[in-house]
């Protein structure tokens, strides 16, 4: 009997139309275009504009399309799990709400806080459900509304980040297509380099944490770099050589958005080829939970049925990973 794995049957991704350029940012804040560009890659993000919207709103509009792209019906679906750390709100789970908000009833949902990690650790998570037999149609999602979280006074994390959703169908593949591996870690002393203090248990909020800006991204950028790169590109030669394949094997590199320097270091420290990674970090900016599936939406188009790829992300925690997937579509 042939080996039941999740496959990646459709995929689709949504971006608000608001574009804050590197120009908009230099009248906000002590940056130049050029000093964003050189240190980041990135040209413009998109930022999400309008009362009473919020991470779930994008969700929505990415799934809307993965169901009309895939003809799967509102009932079929059987699960959602939406990565995210921009939560409408601390409880109940973003995912919830986006199931409420399309009219998904028959599926049980929730969310994954693995920040940048968020969209590799649902996937693998969601893939468990459907190698067991117990789900059929599971719909991962990864989501952010970064500019919600972001100090627009700091120049350090203002220019990095964007607001977006990705989300993928998976379905049962008994023909050797979908995702073969995933090796995923996490060490929690990295919170101590990137976080965000206020919102939670331990800094409520209160005057006190609003003044001291707690409700903001914190990044201290030095140890988040070496450790992002170090992790990603272990992890990635970890996957390749555990399956007995080549950097020849593997058609395409799909690495978190984060930073243009860590993403071409992640890919000279696994000797990958540049001109096979997925780079769309110059539009988005870094959507956190959604940069790997817009990445496979953006480059959907040049993917072929049967190509092996790689999805490896870092997140703050720290939480990294890496996911092999053999293309289905």
């Amino acid at each position: 009997m042939a080996k039941k794995l999740a496959a990646i049957t459709g995929v689709h991704g949504y971006v608000p139309d608001f574009v804050l350029s590197n120009a908009l940012l230099e009248e906000m804040v002590d940056t130049t275009d050029e000093w964003i560009t050189t240190r980041t890659g990135i040209k413009e993000r998109r930022i999400q504009k309008g009362e009473g919207l919020a991470t779930s709103d994008m969700g929505v509009e990415a799934v809307k399309g993965l169901l009309e792209k895939t003809g799967t019906s509102l009932d079929e679906v059987d699960m959602v799990i939406c990565g995210t750390v921009t939560g409408d709100m601390a409880f109940p789970d973003t995912a919830n709400i986006i199931c409420d908000k399309i009219g998904i009833r028959n599926a049980f949902s929730f969310d994954v806080n693995a920040a940048c990690s968020g969209f590799l650790f649902a996937l693998t998570t969601a893939a468990k459900f459907v190698e067991s037999g117990t789900h059929k149609k599971v719909i991962v999602v990864g989501a952010d509304k970064m500019s919600s979280i972001i100090d627009y006074t700091d120049r350090t994390t203002c220019v990095i980040f964007g607001d977006g959703a990705g989300a993928v169908l998976l379905e049962p593949s008994e023909d050797g297509y979908g995702i073969q591996d995933s090796i995923l870690k996490s060490n929690g002393e990295g919170r101590h380099y990137l976080h965000q203090k206020g919102g939670g248990s331990l800094n409520p909020a209160s005057k006190k944490s609003l003044d001291e800006k707690m409700h903001y991204i914190y990044q201290n950028g030095r140890p988040v770099f070496k450790a992002a790169v170090s992790s990603m590109s272990s992890v990635v030669m970890e996957l390749i050589e555990k399956h007995n394949l080549t950097k020849e094997d593997i058609k395409w590199l799909v690495p978190h958005q984060a930073n243009i320097r860590i993403i071409e270091t992640v890919a000279k420290m696994a000797d990958f080829p540049m001109e096979r990674v997925m780079v769309n970090i110059q539009k988005y900016g870094n959507t956190t939970a959604a940069t790997l599936p817009l990445c496979l939406w953006d480059y959907e188009s040049k993917m072929e049925k049967g190509d092996n790829i790689i999805l490896t992300a870092f997140g703050g925690g720290f939480t990294w990973g890496a996911t092999l997937i053999k293309w289905s579509i």
